[in-house]
């Protein structure tokens, strides 16, 4: 039996992210994004996040109990953001390699983006104490990605571009995620302040695609 025929398990359903239903919500939650941000959970207090949203405390804790409630708020925000700039990314080329070189060039420019650094930080920091609100991030975030590549590679498949008999469409999928995202994030995580060329970017979306297609494409 191939990859390809085997049983695939039920894949995790990420959840709806909530959406603030008025401005002083709104308010609270990009303050809180603010403060999140910049000093990470632990350091931040529902003060600064008073201050920073210009409300009263009462209006934060009318809005969201706890600060883990918020904090949980703006990870679904900012994956809610994130996947949907990457789904209006405009690929008009049916070619397999020019599609994973846009949504790849789309990964890293969101992925690489201070704020998105600054929320990974702040995610997998608090990760030992709230597991369930990694696992939320991680479902909204990279696992949504991840279904976004699979389903173009599915398309690319079905024409005959690509033959993942080998591994699986799901596996193929999160190989191609790897290839971009490896290096380019590590140095990213590991140097606060540095932000990548957008020639480094190009260089490492071209090298992920190089690879992905020599492994997979039918030639």
């Amino acid at each position: 039996m191939n990859a390809t025929s085997r049983k695939r398990l039920p894949a995790a359903k990420a959840p709806a992210p909530r959406v603030p239903t008025d401005d002083k919500a709104a308010a609270v939650l990009a303050g809180a994004r603010a403060v999140f941000f910049t000093h990470g959970f632990s350091a931040a207090t529902t003060d600064m996040i008073q201050q920073a949203a210009g409300v009263s405390k009462a209006t934060v804790y009318a809005r969201y109990a706890t600060k883990e409630a918020l904090f949980n708020a703006v990870v679904e925000a900012e994956c809610a953001r994130f996947l949907g700039e990457v789904r209006a990314t405009e690929i008009r080329s049916r070619k397999l390699q020019d599609v994973l070189a846009a949504l790849a060039q789309a990964y890293l420019r969101l992925a690489l983006s201070p704020d998105i650094l600054a929320l990974y930080r702040a995610v997998v920091g608090e990760a030992p104490r709230f597991p369930a609100l990694a696992r939320q991030f991680y479902l909204l975030g990279p696992h949504g990605f991840n279904g976004i590549v699979e389903r173009r590679l599915e398309e690319a498949a079905a024409q005959g571009q690509v033959d993942f008999s080998s591994v699986g469409l799901e596996m193929a999928a999160i190989h191609f995620v790897n290839l971009v995202r490896g290096e380019a994030q590590m140095q990213c995580v590991t140097h606060p302040g540095s932000v990548p060329s957008q020639a480094q970017c190009d260089q490492w979306a071209a090298a992920a695609v190089t690879t992905f297609m020599r492994a997979f494409g039918k030639t």
